[in-house]
């Protein structure tokens, strides 16, 4: 079987698998959750000592889902390599220290008759984005499959097409990672970020714009997917790296939000 191996366990979060999942459980303790699992989730993907608190308060939102959702489209931005358009990759698994997440190649297949998808492995090599997500869904579901995507160069439409392909039913999950402003003081940030807060609440993807979210390509086609579903949203948490474990003179933002049916 070909496998993506781990890139930055060790680095963005524990590489021990006990460590780990005594890190998750401690962050995924102290988040509520709720009676209902939201259709789709944002969530940062910085090292879980900087946002893992934030990525947990949605992640524990899953847990009434658990034995319910078999498949998860997890889309972030491509941070390493120049990309046009969305890549998936040709392996079959990613790897973690708590084991192989095994991919959806049916649903890969399918996506790649749409003209924005290519296959790339080089895409997905050193993406931290996609692969920080993937503990917190091992320890908040039980069998899943994945569909892993990087964004670069695509439009709004081309993403929200990806997402309506394969919306599905409450058996599959959305996963948007996107981390927020980068490197100004805290309160330029806590107003971007704010403005940004606001933006995802009214499904307003045109108001997001370079500054506003590293991802705001996967993020904006999934607002736009929103009000065609007229899903409700909610902000769960907002902070920035000044709150969690970093100076305040030049930070990151960080957030998480719920999709919910109506």
């Amino acid at each position: 079987m070909r496998i993506r191996p781990a890139a930055v366990a060790g680095l963005f979060y524990p590489a021990q698998p006990q460590t780990l999942r005594q890190q998750l459980q401690r962050m995924l303790a102290d988040a509520p959750t709720g009676e209902r699992a939201p259709r789709a989730i944002v969530v940062p993907h910085a090292g879980y000592v900087y946002s893992g608190e934030v990525a947990a308060s949605a992640y524990a939102r899953l847990q009434p889902a658990r034995d319910r959702i078999r498949r998860v489209v997890l889309i972030g931005p491509c941070h390493r390599v120049p990309l046009s358009g969305l890549a998936v990759p040709t392996v079959e698994a990613f790897e973690t220290p708590l084991g192989d997440v095994l991919l959806d190649g049916d649903a890969i297949e399918q996506l790649l008759q749409l003209p924005q998808v290519q296959m790339s492995d080089l895409a997905h090599q050193q993406e931290h984005s996609l692969e920080v997500q993937l503990p917190f869904l091992q320890q908040v579901l039980d069998d899943f499959r994945l569909v892993p995507l990087v964004v670069g160069d695509a439009d709004t439409g081309q993403v929200s097409q990806v997402l309506q392909t394969l919306w599905g039913n409450d058996d599959t999950l959305i996963v948007i990672s996107t981390d927020l402003s980068h490197y100004h003081d805290y309160d330029t940030a806590r107003a971007l970020d704010t403005a940004t807060c606001r933006a995802i609440e009214t499904l307003d993807g045109d108001a997001i714009d370079h500054d506003s979210a590293c991802g705001r390509n996967p993020l904006r086609g999934l607002l736009a997917i929103a009000r065609d579903k007229q899903l409700n949203v909610t902000t769960l948490a907002l902070r920035n790296s000044g709150d969690t474990a970093g100076k305040r003179d030049r930070v990151v933002g960080y957030g998480a939000w719920m999709f919910e049916l109506p």
